[in-house]
């Protein structure tokens, strides 16, 4: 019975454990826990989400503050489009952010960020070109470009002096969205590093419809894509992400010729992860009923959560002056609509409900937006219940081991 540990990820020279511990958005998926995947062997995943309240979080800068003061004028209205981001300070706040992190680190693991694609910024080209040199300017080991694929994002950052030095990897969901990437791609002679194929089973958002997200399989998609790259003679490691929930779940898709897998849900779970403790005691007590897939995000993508999420039914109002990442190229953004629409059916009401939308920054900046993996009610079954009704937290080791050593599909209980 083979488990993880007898496989390895080769990207370029360098040789890994196969476990990469995926970005789980706005300051969860921390520092400290992508260092510790890299302490371990493998490779961790900072976000750049939402980078300036990070940023104002771990080193006591003032960018969201200083930003709602610069445009405090603009609060009342409805229209966004003069709101923008200061192009020097969020390239500052991405180093503070990600050069802070790569001081820091140790061990022979790597260190990735998730470059949140969707973050528009009401200048998605300029901004997206910021944070991604940025990132190579801190040292970043390298950069997966996540939630929402650019075709063009390559070519944003093709005349830094590290762009075939770092790791660059893309996260898809279909053979069709790969086949594009490359197509568009093809000229600057420039293959990804690593492909990532991420299934209905994520966390966040999705990659597919709401109508026919649970068609798809994972382990479909992978073999598709695994044949294709084979046919085609491209040598690009590709790692199944979604739904892989114990070492077991992961040696079946290394097996079959995936280079690694990528895990998240059971690391939401950790001590390391960078949700509140009460939060981590209800993705615990969650059950496989309390978990749905909606709508509420006003990216348009299809969101795994929890159904207790205080973001869902939330009437809060706009604050794109402090912060503002979901505004597309026009100032728009389809919670603002929303928001505007139930504030004109509910004329004189101190506080209105927005189901179909949410106020995706503010909250995820106050983690009210509680997304998770399908598998997320099989955590309470990964741990102990104490005598005072919650459960043991975990340490990241604890999980990065299990993953590699487990076999027979068990999972180890904490100490």
């Amino acid at each position: 019975m083979k488990r993880v540990d007898d496989f390895r990820l080769r990207l370029g020279k360098q040789e890994l454990v196969p476990i990469v511990v995926g970005g789980m958005g706005v300051d969860i998926s921390t520092a400290t826990l992508a260092l510790e995947a890299a302490r371990l062997g493998g490779i961790g995943h900072i976000s750049d989400a939402m980078v300036k309240t990070v940023s104002d979080r771990r080193y006591e800068t003032n960018f969201v503050s200083g930003k709602l003061k610069r445009y405090k004028f603009n609060v009342a209205s409805s229209d966004k489009s003069a709101v923008l981001f200061d192009l020097d300070r969020l390239a500052k706040a991405t180093h503070n952010h990600l050069g802070g992190t790569m001081e820091a680190k140790r061990g022979n693991g790597l260190v990735f960020v998730n470059c949140m694609e969707k973050l528009t910024m009401n200048a998605p080209r300029e901004t997206l070109r910021v944070r991604l040199s940025a990132a190579l300017d801190a040292g970043i080991d390298g950069i997966t470009l996540s939630a929402g694929l650019h075709l063009g994002s390559f070519a944003l950052i093709a005349d830094h002096p590290r762009f075939r030095d770092a790791k660059l990897g893309i996260i898809v969901s279909s053979l069709r969205a790969l086949q594009l990437f490359l197509r568009k791609n093809a000229r600057l002679g420039r293959l990804p590093d690593y492909i990532i194929v991420e299934g209905p089973l994520a966390g966040g958002h999705l990659g597919f419809g709401i109508d026919d997200w649970a068609k798809h399989d994972l382990r479909t998609i992978v073999t598709e894509i695994l044949q294709y790259l084979r046919a085609e003679n491209l040598d690009i490691p590709l790692i199944p992400a979604g739904g892989i929930f114990t070492g077991s779940d992961a040696v079946s898709y290394l097996e079959t010729g995936a280079a690694a897998v990528q895990v998240a849900t059971r690391f939401t779970a950790t001590r390391e992860c960078g949700l509140p403790d009460k939060i981590k005691q209800e993705y615990f007590k969650a059950g496989e009923e309390d978990i749905e897939v909606n709508m509420i995000s006003p990216t348009g993508y299809p969101m795994r959560m929890l159904k207790s999420s205080p973001a869902i039914g939330a009437g809060t109002r706009p604050n794109c002056e402090a912060y503002g990442y979901l505004l597309d190229s026009t100032g728009n953004c389809g919670y603002i609509t929303a928001y505007n629409r139930e504030v004109a059916a509910h004329p004189g009401a101190k506080k209105v409900s927005v189901m179909d939308k949410t106020c995706l920054c503010t909250a995820m900046r106050n983690f009210d937006c509680w997304t998770c993996g399908h598998n997320t009610y099989r955590l309470k079954d990964t741990t102990r219940r104490l005598a005072d009704g919650t459960y043991q937290l975990l340490s990241a080791e604890h999980v990065f081991h299990d993953y590699r050593f487990s076999i027979d599909q068990k999972i180890a209980l904490p100490p």
